[in-house]
């Protein structure tokens, strides 16, 4: 049980007497830090939510932003990284179809998914076991409801040994005219409960995903993973889409996290009503269970409707059409009351204030001790860092993880995985950028400028794609908020990301808080997970592939000796400590507007745009010609910079905001021109050409190297580890 004393206490003078059992276990789900964001709320009200493109924002199964006259999308994200740690295939298979559900219950129809991963290294066969079967899992699962995995992204460190993180997202098309909410607003409608059956699986997954692992914990809590189903899922989303064109239906939502209990409390209460549901007319998919098993069970596949009772009969049809479990199990009351009958006799009765409003946790902050330990570094050759950075497992390619994946399937994906940001097709004119982002070591290091930079790059992975960013959605993934260290971390990150998102007033309009990311003292690296949605018009869609020999190769944007944090420290030198990359906000907002308004007013000439990340200039002059199967000829003596950098710091140093561009030769000067009004540090580094990457300095030539051979260093890494 996860009530504590004050809240025991709370719910006694309520209810004005003690709960009974079914009582007490709904509301120890409701009250889950899960269920009830009791700890996360007062942080979170920092975010933005609202913004120019907004019809959505937070609250709902899923946030909702505007794309066109006719559509709009629904997007939401999710974690399930407990249930992955413990049973990896089942729990991210129902990870998906989770967020699935999510946008199927706005009236939307999904047609990309995204998987933002954290593994141990590979070389421990624990970890390699969860990601094998987290991403068959993943695979699978999409695969078989046809909804393409477009887009992602993976870390591996030691921090996520015993505690994977597998957070989803899922977009969906909409027409504006056609959504639906979460809602039971009609006193007098019915709930229809339609799709899977009811069973014992997933019982208390809030309570358990709300608290720490243990070495115990694939063994004892293997019954709170719920078990996917996705030909059942197929079956469901044909239904509820006939469902929703068929009839007048008052208010959608998934049965995910909390069951019964959670949907119905919350769908009252978004109606302003209340409920009373009779236990005996849910379909059971096994004997004997009890209204405990009943109310709190999470199985999988299963929607909620609220429809007039005009409308049951022809809702009956449609589901017996499909083949799916279905029956009216209770009536949305005037009363805001929770109400459940069993063999006549009320069982449960309650305020429905006690299952969707638990009392905020105020939990101390403290910011912990930093510890940062001389370190003799010694020079490596440059070439030999470059091509360890590429075959490392946080750089190396992941089409080992994305070919298992059908991201083809519905004919929408423009821009496919391995790019900057997955495009999405909407109509003849529009698409929309999607991709997911976050450096948890640089997190780790500084929450604030760790977190920020998630935002940012996520919205620069739009702008490098031609778009103009138009939402944010989250999955915050921390160790235990009882911890005052924990806790500083989660609240300077919400600070981090809160600034970036208003200077680019880029709303949140979607997302999840995942805590108690610990096995017995082990907490994973901070990892506020970021998506990114861009409108961009289709003729206007940019990659990081280059095409043409001649293009000038433009840096933009300022490099500081910022290795803190840095994947060439961590992989030449095993060295985590410091302070990564600082924020630079209206240095970085400047740089990111200005190739956004680049792409708009230049379009013909710029032929290849990439942002720096992992890796640092030579780590991303080296994918963007593997990327385009052509070399480039690059000197960085005199790249952007406010100081005297070393050629460690220029070739692999990751400060935020800064872009390549490649530029037709012949409108160089357009381009620089608008540059240089801008006031933007920028730099001309070279030339698209040859079959080489070749980057000089005044000191000579520092790697030389061909396209082919830095694509050997940089695919084969996953393959042999998993071969």
């Amino acid at each position: 049980m996860v009530l504590t004393d004050d809240e025991l206490k709370y719910i006694e003078e309520v209810l004005g007497r003690q709960p009974n059992e079914l009582e007490l276990g709904m509301m120890d789900v409701m009250f889950s830090e899960h269920c009830s964001y009791k700890s996360s709320r007062p942080i979170l009200r920092n975010f933005p939510t609202d913004g120019p493109d907004v019809i959505l924002g937070p609250g709902d199964d899923a946030g909702i932003v505007n794309l066109t006259d006719e559509y709009a999308l629904a997007i939401g994200m999710e974690s399930h990284n407990h249930p992955s740690a413990v049973e990896p295939y089942g729990g991210a298979g129902t990870g998906i179809g989770g967020i699935v559900r999510d946008i199927i219950s706005m009236g939307a129809k999904p047609v990309v998914l995204l998987d933002a991963l954290r593994f141990g290294h590979m070389d421990d066969q624990r970890s390699k076991y969860i990601f094998d079967y987290v991403v068959k899992g993943i695979s699978d699962y999409g695969n078989r409801i046809g909804v393409p995995t477009v887009g992602g992204e993976i870390e591996f460190d030691d921090n996520f040994q015993y505690n994977p993180m597998v957070n989803v997202v899922c977009a969906g098309l909409v027409k504006k005219d056609e959504i639906v909410y979460g809602s039971a607003p009609v006193v007098g409608d019915v709930y229809l409960l339609m799709g899977g059956t009811t069973g014992r699986d997933g019982i208390h997954g809030v309570t358990f995903a709300s608290e720490e692992l243990t070495s115990n914990s694939e063994i004892e809590d293997r019954p709170a993973v719920q078990v996917a189903d996705p030909f059942t899922k197929k079956r469901v989303m044909e239904a509820t889409y006939e469902l929703l064109d068929t009839l007048d239906i008052h208010g959608v939502k998934d049965l995910g996290g909390g069951g019964l209990t959670c949907c119905l409390s919350e769908m009252a209460d978004k109606g302003g009503n209340g409920s009373c549901i009779d236990l005996e007319k849910i379909p059971l998919r096994e004997e004997g269970m009890t209204p405990y098993e009943i109310m709190l069970s999470e199985s999988q596949e299963r929607m909620v409707f609220a429809i007039s009772k005009d409308d049951v009969e022809k809702a009956s049809q449609i589901c017996d059409k499909h083949d799916l479990s279905h029956a009216v199990i209770g009536e949305i009351i005037d009363k805001r009351e929770f109400i459940v009958k069993h063999n006549g006799e009320e069982i449960c009765h309650a305020p429905n204030i006690l299952f969707t409003d638990a009392p905020i946790i105020e939990r101390e902050a403290k910011a912990p001790e930093k510890i940062i330990k001389e370190v003799e570094i010694e020079d490596i050759d440059p070439q030999e860092a470059l091509l360890r950075l590429l075959s490392s497992e946080n750089i190396t390619s992941k089409e080992w993880v994305y070919s298992q994946y059908d991201h083809e399937v519905q004919l929408h994906t423009v821009v496919k995985p391995g790019d900057d940001a997955a495009v999405i097709k909407v109509d003849e004119d529009t698409s929309f950028t999607i991709g997911t982002d976050c450096n948890s070591t640089h997190v780790l290091l500084n929450p604030y400028d760790g977190a920020a930079s998630a935002v940012l790059e996520s919205i620069n992975n739009a702008i490098t794609m031609g778009a103009r960013p138009v939402a944010l959605v989250d999955c915050l993934n921390f160790g235990n908020p009882e911890k005052p260290e924990v806790f500083w971390q989660f609240t300077e990150a919400i600070s981090g990301m809160s600034d970036v998102a208003r200077k680019f007033n880029v709303a949140f309009i979607s997302g999840n808080v995942s805590f108690y990311n610990e096995t017995e003292g082990v907490t994973v690296n901070p990892s506020p997970i970021v998506g990114c949605v861009g409108l961009v018009d289709n003729k206007h869609i940019k990659t990081m592939t280059y095409d043409e020999e001649g293009d000038v190769v433009l840096l933009l944007g300022n490099t500081y000796p910022e290795l803190d944090g840095s994947q060439y420290y961590k992989e030449i030198y095993d060295l985590v400590q410091g302070y990564p990359p600082k924020l630079r906000l209206e240095e970085n907002y400047s740089v990111s507007v200005l190739v956004q308004n680049l792409i708009q007013e230049c379009n013909d000439s710029i032929t290849s745009v990439h942002d720096l990340s992992k890796g640092g200039l030579a780590t991303a002059l080296a994918l963007m010609s593997i990327k385009s199967e052509m070399g480039l000829k690059v000197c960085v003596e005199d790249i952007p910079s406010t100081g005297d950098l070393t050629i460690s710091e220029k070739l692999f140093s990751e400060s935020y905001s800064r872009f390549i561009i490649t530029v037709k030769e012949d409108n160089l000067d357009e381009v620089t021109s608008i540059i240089k009004d801008a006031g933007v540090a920028y730099a001309k580094i070279g030339f698209v050409g040859g079959n080489n990457l070749v980057i000089c300095s005044d000191e000579g030539k520092l790697i030389d190297v061909s396209v082919d051979e830095l694509n050997k260093a940089n695919t084969t890494t996953i393959e042999e580890h998993m071969a």
